[in-house]
């Protein structure tokens, strides 16, 4: 059959609407919405003694402040920085102290860090060992009951500091190991992090610039250094 020119252009342009209508339709889906830039912050609760305070230094430099910081230039923003601590506290103490504050189920990480001034004190092993379990239950329990979102700090070796250099510093080492090993081993039980501080707290044989000004407590140097290893635990428990 023959068309005429004009017939057969007209046809070729309904051909080309058709074809180019039937593309439209196929990809005129709802386009994807990108996901909206996450707000959520955190509250993170640090148990423990003059270690945590951060005795004999600006309080906003001791490690909780400073770990606070490095989250939240790491976009983990920490709403909440909590800390129950008091220089001094024994194991006991903490748990007193804890009683008074009462503090809530609600936290997206807490740290625990105790047992020196039991060491200090002299105080029976076997009270640490018990103190300590109940410590952690306690720590996993404002976690929202997450063993994930918890970790443990073993305790410094104060033996290397001036502090300590009239007393039996040997010893000093070896007891605070023995305590170490209670709580790394108690973390293990409950599936709970453990991160060791203690190399680091060595360090200041060699570096007084690690010490506050007491001889004694980690400056904010040290306590960068301490922030340092335990940021991959703690980015992981936000990660996740």
């Amino acid at each position: 059959m023959n068309f005429t020119p004009a017939l057969q252009l007209t046809v070729k342009l309904i051909l080309t609407f058709l074809t180019t209508f039937s593309l439209i339709q196929c990809t005129n889906t709802e386009p994807e919405v990108p996901p909206a830039s996450s707000t959520e912050s955190f509250r993170y609760l640090a148990l423990g003694d003059s270690y945590t305070i951060g005795t004999g230094i600006d309080p906003v430099n001791n490690y909780p402040h400073q770990l606070t910081d490095s989250l939240a230039q790491r976009n983990f923003p920490i709403d909440t920085t909590a800390i129950i601590a008091t220089n001094g506290w024994t194991t006991t103490d903490l748990l007193l102290g804890i009683e008074d504050a009462q503090p809530d189920s609600s936290y997206d990480m807490v740290s625990l860090l105790i047992g020196v001034n039991n060491q200090y004190q002299g105080l029976e092993i076997e009270l640490y060992e018990e103190e300590f379990r109940v410590l952690l239950e306690q720590a996993i329990a404002f976690a929202g009951g997450n063993i994930q979102n918890v970790w443990v700090l073993s305790i410094p070796n104060y033996g290397v500091t001036p502090f300590a250099q009239s007393r039996d510093t040997a010893r000093i080492a070896e007891e605070i190991e023995i305590y170490n090993n209670i709580a790394h081993n108690i973390s293990q039980e409950y599936g709970v992090s453990f991160v060791d501080i203690t190399p680091i707290s060595e360090l200041a044989a060699n570096d007084r610039g690690l010490l506050a000004s007491d001889n004694l407590h980690p400056s904010a140097s040290m306590y960068a250094m301490w922030v340092e290893e335990m940021l991959p635990t703690v980015t992981k428990i936000l990660r996740e």
